[in-house]
């Protein structure tokens, strides 16, 4: 039985193996973030868990700074660049990281008082988030690496091992002190520093070198016309939370990052969804067929909107269930949020098109616009309204982010004398409309339940039951999709990344990794 077993799985396929567990990993890691919430959110203080919310938002800002993104941007492109020098070329990376670390600590050690006030963190927690993301870095160009040559059972083995640990740990560190939030953090970020060392020595050993004139060259003239965007990004996700810890208390950032982890657990769906549409829309356009888009792009649109209105019309209950009474207030701060995914998504409509035409000089300026913005509303309406504030003060940014994409777009479809008619411009704004009164609707009728349960199973009634009431699973090879033959997906698991690899080797077309994160 167990060599029938064997048998079978060594005859699949080396990309189905490879993108089925890199998926099942991915899914697992959320799920386990998912679990760990009210678990944390149950043992920990608001003040507490404000403490971990903090460190992580640091970490986010952080790791622009002392790393540039390398891991990420033009790390792809170099794996292939540079293919049989990739060993020298990660280690090459982590010196860079390094000169930059030790740079930080330079300016801060001196300073550190100063600098404390402004983290709202002790110098030894400081110094620890150095140490994690310099470790981590490690990690994920490690990771990369062993990516591109389809080594996926160690990438998958020290995902899960990080994965797991790293919440027990922490819920082991919590029950042994009275310093809660700091327990948290130490225990995720121990693993994830214990495991960062290892690779770190491990990587050097293979490259040896710190220095290398080529590829330092090579990662910092890709990175750095982007740090701009990157950085733009993390203040989006979390420069709120530090500036109500500053304006208001520990336990209100606690309060919004709670309600903001909810809303963008919907970053994965909207990752998957733009993951599969961005080579069937290439391929369009390639051939000159993009009018095909409309109708697509309306759909995918509706299945975002109508996942967030599940969020937002269940926000009370979900919150209650993952976070429990003491975090009931914050169920007002998911509905601008993930209205604001939804935006993101219109946003990475517009960028798609952008990215398959190589312009991203108005990307970044707009991204900088509605990261300035969300700053200086944050500064005005927290202190009057409190930390709520900053879940609208965010949407609104992220409505000057899809406009200022929107514009740049069509200038840029202008400016090329191509056909501008790759959306339904009056179609999508309607529906965006639509979604936020729907959105709105089912916040004035938190106090009722069942006439949201009521409504919820009328809606869905009309829109997933067809005519024949039968669902059908099927399986595409390479870049095929279920729109090529005019079929509607409901669920979709995508392979396509690294079957296209075997067979591109990334030469027609690349988009740097991140570029859609929230």
């Amino acid at each position: 039985m167990v060599n029938k077993i064997k048998k079978r799985y060594n005859e699949i396929p080396l990309t189905v193996k490879v993108s089925t567990s890199y998926a099942v990993c991915s899914i697992l890691q959320k799920c386990l973030s998912f679990i760990t919430l009210p678990l944390f959110t149950r043992l920990l203080t608001t003040e507490q868990y404000g403490q971990y919310t903090i460190y992580s938002s640091w970490s986010g800002i952080l790791m622009i700074f002392l790393t540039l993104n390398l891991a990420y941007g033009s790390f792809q492109t170099a794996m292939v660049k540079f293919e049989e020098k990739r060993n020298e070329y990660i280690t090459a990376i982590q010196g860079i990281c390094l000169i930059l670390s030790c740079l930080f600590l330079v300016i801060y050690l001196p300073f550190r008082d100063l600098w404390n006030k402004l983290f709202e963190l002790p110098t030894i927690f400081v110094l620890l988030l150095v140490s994690e993301i310099f470790f981590s870095t490690a990690t994920s160009l490690w990771m990369g690496k062993n990516r591109f040559e389809f080594k996926y059972k160690s990438v998958v083995a020290v995902t899960l091992l990080t994965a797991v640990f790293s919440p027990v740990m922490a819920y082991i560190l919590v029950g042994l002190t009275s310093e809660k939030g700091y327990a948290r953090i130490v225990g995720y970020a121990g693993v994830n520093i214990i495991v960062g060392i290892i690779i770190f020595i491990l990587n050097v050993k293979k490259g040896k070198k710190f220095f290398n004139k080529e590829f330092w060259k090579y990662a910092l003239g890709f990175n750095i016309p982007l740090l701009a965007y990157y950085l733009s990004q993390v203040i989006f996700n979390q420069s709120d939370r530090i500036m109500i810890s500053h304006i208001t208390s520990t336990s209100d950032a606690a309060m919004y990052g709670v309600a903001y982890n909810l809303a963008m657990i919907l970053t994965f769906v909207l990752n998957a969804i733009n993951g599969s549409y961005v080579p069937w829309l290439y391929g369009k356009i390639k051939k000159n067929n993009a009018q095909d888009n409309k109708s697509i792009s309306l759909i995918l649109i509706m299945l975002m909107g109508l996942i967030i209105l599940c969020v937002i019309w269940y926000a009370p209950e979900i919150i209650l269930i993952m976070a429990g009474k003491q975090y009931s207030v914050a169920i007002y701060v998911v509905a601008p949020v993930s209205m604001s995914l939804l935006l993101l998504f219109y946003s990475q409509l517009f960028i798609n098109i952008e990215f398959y035409y190589e312009e991203k000089k108005m990307l970044v300026y707009g991204s900088i616009g509605a990261a300035v913005l969300n700053i200086i509303l944050n500064g005005l309406l927290i202190p009057i309204f409190g930390f709520v504030a900053a879940g609208y003060t965010t949407l609104i940014s992220y409505i000057v982010f899809a406009l200022s994409n929107y514009y740049t777009m069509r200038l840029m479809l202008k400016k090329r004398k191509l056909d501008d008619d790759m959306y339904d411009y009056k179609l999508l704004l309607l529906l965006f409309v639509a979604f936020m009164i729907s959105g709105f609707l089912g916040v004035s009728l938190y106090g009722n339940l069942i006439l949201r349960i009521l409504i919820t199973l009328v809606v869905f009634g009309l829109l997933v039951i067809n005519k024949n009431k039968d669902l059908e699973i099927l399986n595409f090879s390479n870049q095929e999709t279920p729109y090529s033959y005019g079929l509607i997906p409901i669920l979709a698991l995508d392979l396509w990344e690294h079957a296209y690899y075997l067979k591109y080797k990334n030469n027609i077309l690349h988009v740097p990794d991140n570029l859609s994160t929230v």
